[in-house]
């Protein structure tokens, strides 16, 4: 089980309290403070003025350069997100956009291809707009084919599909897995239908839960974050390996000390999930688990320790 962030973050706090203004300081804070959540693989946090995510046309060098200066600066794995083609199709002020659609895929595929080549393990195509594809037979073919066009020939790379927007499952598996992912991320809170893309995902590949809230003010309790990682783990046999915890999308609206937050929220889930019952228990509210409590043993919450609110 591991845990990892979807999305970008806003800018880490300086030792004055101040927002970090030089990038290479921002991106090494960002960094070190996945690494103490217990986060992996790691991300940039988004943050590089120079390097605008949605922008297509940004230069393939200074992505790679990015993602390797990153990478030089953890001892752990650094992912490289990079925008979906048809989310940049459909924002285009282009009136074909079969044909500019495709474009941004063959744009993409340079970049991928030369992540891979400078030795990214991780790239992880976002795509928040994947719940307008719907049931139209023209959507759905515009999907499937820019992502097939971004892959063909990419090899020995592992490469992750995020589902950041709402609801998906309407544009079915066969368009979303169209190309050769290893993996899928989908957002579980705005988009709880994608529960039907997890269970239809063959179990051979990755899934990345994404169960906490952009909102400052939810509950990040392990409770259903643990619950979403064993349903996931059990769908097609999966397995609790090729399952994670992840964000429901990214931060950066959010102040740094409530990503910080969040962000050990997540690392924590993902360590109590590795946990024997008898041993997480204790972390949970009780009503989580008193249902079996006559098949596992009876649980007495610690003293003291206030309820919690009831699971959804």
């Amino acid at each position: 089980m591991f845990a990892t962030l979807l999305g970008a973050l806003p800018r880490p706090n300086g030792a004055d309290g101040q927002p970090i203004a030089d990038d290479d300081a921002a991106v090494v804070s960002v960094l070190a403070a996945q690494a103490a959540s217990g986060l992996e693989p790691l991300t940039d946090g988004r943050l590089r003025a120079g390097v605008a995510f949605w922008e297509p046309s940004r230069d393939t060098a200074m992505v790679v350069d990015a993602w390797r200066f990153a990478t030089s600066h953890t001892d752990g794995v650094v992912k490289q997100a990079l925008p979906g083609p048809y989310t940049l199709g459909r924002r285009a002020d282009t009136e074909d956009r079969d044909a500019s659609t495709l474009t941004y895929a063959r744009l993409l595929r340079e970049q991928v291809s030369a992540l891979a080549d400078a030795g990214c393990q991780l790239i992880e195509i976002e795509e928040p707009d994947a719940h307008l594809v719907g049931v139209a037979a023209d959507e759905r073919a515009r999907f499937a084919e820019a992502h097939m066009a971004m892959l063909e020939g990419i090899n020995g790379v592992h490469c992750s599909l995020a589902i950041t927007g709402g609801n998906a499952d309407t544009a079915g598996i066969e368009t979303i897995l169209a190309a050769p992912y290893a993996s899928l991320a989908v957002n579980l809170i705005d988009g709880p239908d994608n529960w039907r893309l997890v269970t239809s995902t063959p179990g051979d590949r990755g899934i990345i839960c994404g169960v906490v809230s952009t909102s400052a003010a939810s509950d990040d309790a392990p409770d259903l974050m643990l619950w979403a990682a064993a349903y996931a783990s059990a769908s097609e046999g999966r397995g609790a390996t090729r399952v994670g915890l992840g964000t429901a999308a990214g931060f950066e609206a959010l102040t740094w000390d409530v990503a910080v937050r969040k962000m050990q929220a997540l690392g924590e889930a993902a360590r109590l999930a590795q946990l024997p019952l008898s041993e997480v228990a204790p972390h949970l509210d009780p009503r989580a688990i008193d249902i079996k409590s006559a098949a596992m043993g009876r649980y007495v919450p610690r003293s003291g320790r206030p309820p919690r609110r009831p699971l959804p």
